[in-house]
Order: structure tokens, then sequence, then C-alpha cells
């Protein structure tokens, strides 16, 4: 189905007035009478609309609907990749549920954005992800902030139950095992589940040392993965398990 992002104030229009990007979402798809189109704020609420050919408008055919969030978040912090690497692992944290990307600029990361540039960077990849979440029927958007220096971010993996793709001695636990360990210690009870990646040159030892006070070494298995496949793996892991432990995390209800 056909799906369009706005504001939340249009789903409760019966006709709505749409942004002229929305529009152009339209005439691209080539609306025939009738054909269904269903609109999403972002914020949990959906509403399904049909095609008037004749007035050229989308019409009201169902109430708003409004799906709870998960009572866990899933946070990705990832060492921003280049180019279109980076805008994969966005498009695809955003298909696997992740509700937080904190784009981070370590030591070694290779791409370079100055302070200036960083509020037009994350412009930007809004856009990629409200894209990712209209075409992977996703319902709330993640929150993406503004590119950060590596000793900003550390205050925000405290506040969460954060593991780390790491190469350490001893071999750390494979990320299953350590989610199943740390699930039983709960030391973390009520904090999000997060990933953190490092970059293509990986972490310095003085970062990985910092990093490693904070969050929980694994591995993500016997071979050595670029940036973006690690975030891939590591995040559908993460997803998986909370699937499966909080099955309660995913109900809906109507709004009245």
């Amino acid at each position: 189905m056909n799906r369009l992002l706005v504001e939340t104030a249009a789903l409760g229009q019966e006709a709505p007035q749409l942004a002229p990007e929305a529009v152009r979402h339209m005439k691209v798809w080539r609306l025939k009478d009738g054909e269904e189109v269903e609109l999403f704020d972002g914020r949990g609420r959906t509403r399904l609309y049909r095609y008037r050919a004749d007035a050229r408008r989308l019409v009201a055919a169902g109430e708003t609907r409004f799906f709870a969030p998960t009572a866990l978040n899933l946070v990705l912090f990832a060492c921003v990749t280049k180019g279109s690497r980076w805008d994969w692992t966005l498009e695809k944290a955003t298909e696997l549920g992740v509700s937080h990307i904190v784009p981070v600029l370590s030591a070694r990361t290779i791409v370079r954005i100055p302070s200036a540039e960083r509020g037009a960077k994350q412009a930007r990849w809004q856009r990629i992800v409200e894209d990712a979440a209209r075409q992977s029927d996703a319902v709330w958007l993640p929150k993406i902030e503004e590119p950060v220096d590596f000793p900003s971010v550390l205050p925000l993996v405290a506040g969460t139950r954060c593991f780390v793709g790491a190469l350490a001695t001893p071999p750390p636990r494979p990320l299953l095992a350590a989610l199943d360990a740390s699930g039983r210690d709960a030391p973390g009870e009520g904090r999000d589940l997060a990933l953190f990646v490092g970059p293509e040159g990986d972490f310095t030892p003085e970062e990985l040392a910092e990093l490693l006070r904070l969050a929980t070494p694994v591995s993500l298995g016997p071979t050595i993965l670029r940036a973006e496949t690690a975030a891939l793996y590591g995040l559908s892991v993460l997803a998986a398990y909370l699937a499966a432990s909080r099955p309660d995390c995913k109900g809906e209800k109507t709004l009245v």
C-alpha cells in the first residue's frame, strides 16, 4: 500500500491538505479512483484514505489508529561512514525498528563534519529515515541526532544497556549470549538496549577503554565485518531479542 508521512493534524481531517512533497509522491504513483493510501505521522498514528479522482484528493476511509511504542527502545550509536554506506545504515536501522540514532565522530572516523554543517547533515539524514519508514510500514520514526564527537556521546551511552563489537582479550561472548547473561543479571533492567558500532579505522585504544567502562564487549561473529554490516547484524539480533522477550510491546489501540 502507498503511504505518506504527514503532520499529526492532517489525520484529523476528512480531506487533508497535503504538503507539496506528498502531492508529488501522489503524482508519481498515478493513483486510480478509489485506490487506498495510508497516512501516518511517525508518532504511532495512522489513518486510511481513498483517492477521489474527480476531486484529485484523498478522502478518509477509516478512523485514526494508534500503535503503542515498545516498552524499551532500541538505540544505535554509530560512527559515521563514507557516502552511501551511511545512508544504507540509516535506512536499514529504520527498517529494523530503531527508535534513536546517534551519529558519532570518533578520532578515526574518516568522515569529518564541521560544526556549522552538522544541522544540514541531520536534516538530510532525517529525509532518508522518513523515506525508509514510509516504505517499510513503520509507524514510529526514529529520532536522529546531529553528529556528536566521541567524548560527548559517552553520557548517552551510560544511560543505556549498550553492547559494542570489540576485539578483546579474552575474546568476548557472542552478542546473543551476552544479552542472555545481562538479562539474568539484570543490571540494566528498564534501560534501552543499544548497539555501538565503531568507525572504519576502529576505535583508538583510549576510546575503547572509555567505552568499555560503560558498555559490554561482544563478538559479532568469526569474521571482520564492515561497519554497516556490523550495524545490521547487531541490530537484527537486538530487535529479535526484544520481540521474543517482550511480545506485549506491540499492542494496538484506537484513538477516541
